[in-house]
């Protein structure tokens, strides 16, 4: 795709795909061009972005296909987009929707507009009648394009943006379709009284335990199956394979000690489950993406040995069955208590908890209700596609 000269150095806008490795690699490395000036910005390791886009590596690909594409200003990459369609999406929901992510460009109406055009096309041709995004690459990774919020790094596992981003995507025809917030919370807080009663109304059936890695594999299956259940009335729910949680269990079991994984059981029953995890983007933040040849000791050292003072709740589910009881929100409670005291006591002084749906009242109460402040907002686009 070509489009006229612009007053940049009169050099033509071009858009090519990506479709071998050293492309892969000059799409990865696209986004820290974007954002490498931006104080806020954290690299994040090139190995991780190439494991997340091997078809190989990611089970997401057994479900999900997608394209990728370079925006070229001559020999100068000034921008990228991928955009994908998830089968278990479309089996769900029937809808019609492919998604768009990875998109990042310079500060150009002409650049985004190309770029989004390209990735609709792709979508368009392969029947697509809606588009939906950014998700970089499906709503169990990350999620929406930060609106607010842009003076603070982001987390491990949450997106990062220039603020023009959503002006230029709204130009193209996109509206809001759903909100997250990012919450910050320090670990010290107290129990609010509500909470100290609901805990100890039910003192008799809950049991909070960490996760016994002696069982590894079927502890993370417990709570494949509790989110699956837990997260299944949300918007825009699609549930993890057995292969996704696979592979986010060997990463959990890489990274964490059993105690940062805490289950509530009901007469038994698992019922609930959080997991907190070191901010790794602290630990890496001045690695610039690159692990060889000591950057992965620097990380090491500071995820195991010193801990970052960071850390975020990035997976909590509660059985729909508790979820509208008096149980319910004392669950929610107790799981994050237990999981705060364990990161406090490895030195954490922030807890981030993301993201969470602005519409989710019944979750924002239980975290305003501990001293959680909002202070990050992503955004979902979509429109509809016109046939052509």
């Amino acid at each position: 795709m070509m489009a006229n000269p612009t007053q940049n150095g009169g050099a033509p806008l071009c858009i090519t795909p990506v479709a071998e490795k050293s492309e892969l690699d000059q799409f990865i490395r696209v986004q820290n061009l974007i954002l490498g000036s931006d104080p806020a910005w954290i690299p994040p390791l090139l190995v991780e972005r190439r494991m997340h886009l091997s078809a190989k590596n990611n089970p997401y690909f057994q479900h999900a296909r997608w394209q990728a594409w370079i925006a070229w200003r001559g020999d100068r990459p000034v921008g990228r987009i991928s955009a994908q369609i998830d089968t278990l999406h479309l089996e769900r929901y029937g809808d019609a929707t492919g998604f768009f992510g990875m998109l990042d460009a310079e500060d150009s109406a002409e650049t985004f507009a190309a770029l989004i055009s390209t990735a609709e096309q792709w979508l368009r041709k392969q029947g697509m009648r809606r588009v939906r995004g950014p998700f970089s690459l499906s709503i169990n990774e990350e999620t929406g394009l930060l609106i607010d919020g842009f003076d603070t790094p982001p987390v491990f596992m949450m997106g990062h943006a220039r603020p023009y981003y959503a002006e230029r995507i709204e130009q193209c025809g996109y509206a809001k379709a759903q909100d997250m917030l990012a919450y910050m919370i320090a670990p010290d807080f107290e129990a609010p009284r509500i909470m100290q009663r609901l805990v100890a109304a039910s003192a008799q059936r809950v049991r909070v335990r960490p996760l016994d890695r002696r069982h590894f594999d079927a502890e993370i299956a417990l709570l494949r199956d509790i989110f699956n259940d837990a997260w299944a009335e949300n918007w825009g729910f699609v549930p993890f394979t057995e292969a996704e949680f696979h592979e986010l269990g060997q990463t959990l079991r890489f990274l964490l000690p059993e105690n940062l994984i805490q289950i509530a059981e009901v007469d038994g029953e698992a019922a609930a489950f959080v997991v907190g995890l070191p901010n790794i983007n602290e630990a890496i933040r001045d690695l610039g993406g690159q692990l060889f040849p000591f950057g992965w000791l620097k990380m090491l050292w500071r995820l195991k040995v010193r801990f970052p003072g960071s850390a975020r709740v990035p997976l909590l589910g509660v059985r729909q069955k508790f979820q509208h009881t008096r149980l319910g929100p004392g669950l929610a409670f107790q799981v994050i208590n237990a999981v705060r005291k364990e990161l406090q006591r490895h030195g954490a002084r922030q807890i981030e908890l993301s993201w969470i749906l602005e519409d989710n009242a019944g979750m924002r109460n239980i975290i305003e209700s501990i001293g959680g402040r909002a202070y990050k907002r992503y955004r979902v686009y979509e429109r509809q596609l016109d046939a052509r």
